[in-house]
């Protein structure tokens, strides 16, 4: 089993890439495929680590929404 600190850690580096593969644009994300892919399973990737992270660690850090 992960800490709760890794699947944070993997959170993060998942937004990380979603950032990177998205960087080149809208019109580049919907005419590629591979980077529609790419984008998709780090989304889910992601979801995957939150369910993992315990309520109690949810609770502890705050949210930020300006970020996104």
């Amino acid at each position: 089993m992960k800490s709760q600190r890794a699947y944070a850690e993997h959170v993060i580096e998942c937004i990380r890439r979603i950032g990177k593969d998205s960087a080149v644009g809208r019109d580049a994300v919907f005419a590629s495929r591979t980077l529609q892919d790419a984008i998709v399973r780090n989304l889910q990737v992601l979801c995957e680590s939150t369910q993992r992270i315990g309520e109690i660690h949810k609770k502890r850090t705050p949210r930020s929404t300006g970020d996104l």
